[in-house]
């Protein structure tokens, strides 16, 4: 095989090189996702002051508090962790995948999906992430839309005051079919596409040996 000539490493050495400029994006999604704490710690304090109120206003129709707006604050947090479990997946996968090794080999706190992550992998989980957040905006939907007229003309009535539409709806459901359709059509690209084979040093092989050996 021809040894590249040292411009030709030097340009290869230097392309590998600008993976770098990668890191200060994933840095900024951990400021986004600081955001997305103080908008979680927010929300929470709103349900919290919603719910006080109610308790200190009984018998009040002003402060009358719903099941159902005690349910939408509730999934309007969970939609926030949702999002934050997707950017710690990008943050710490992508840097892992495109970037460079964390080197958490051995670590306690190590994720499960960390160990065996790659380009497939993460794109599939992603489509995942994405589906659990589609599913908590449906299903707020779901429960703030009140009595929609079957013309479609007519706009029900939901709990924070929103309009929706039979119309609107539909699509909304079609969107996340096709976050469904477009999650198992990855997963079946990455079952399909040729793996790389074990090598003796690979970790997944030691593990696997170390416990045929334990089960002996």
């Amino acid at each position: 095989m021809k040894t590249p000539s040292p411009w030709v490493s030097a340009v290869g050495y230097f392309i590998f090189f600008s993976r770098w400029l990668q890191a200060p994006l994933y840095l900024g999604l951990i400021v986004a996702q600081l955001i997305y704490v103080v908008v979680f710690m927010m929300e929470l304090w709103h349900l919290a002051e919603t719910v006080w109120e109610s308790f200190a206003h009984p018998g009040d129709a002003e402060y009358a508090l719903a099941e159902s707006t005690i349910m939408l604050g509730v999934l309007g947090l969970i939609d926030v962790v949702m999002i934050a479990n997707l950017l710690i997946m990008v943050i710490i996968g992508g840097y892992e995948t495109f970037v460079s090794r964390i080197r958490l080999d051995d670590h306690p706190d190590q994720p499960e999906w960390l160990s065996h992550v790659n380009a497939n992998v993460l794109k599939v989980k992603l489509a995942m992430a994405i589906i659990g957040i589609s599913s908590i905006h449906l299903l707020k939907t779901f429960i703030e839309v009140g009595d929609i007229r079957s013309d479609g003309t007519t706009a029900g009535e939901s709990v924070t005051g929103e309009t929706y539409t039979m119309e609107g709806v539909f699509w909304q459901v079609m969107i996340h079919l096709t976050f469904i359709i477009s999650a198992v059509a990855l997963a079946m690209i990455d079952r399909w596409a040729p793996h790389r084979p074990a090598t003796p040093g690979d970790p997944s092989v030691a593990a696997a040996v170390g416990g045929a050996t334990a089960g002996r």
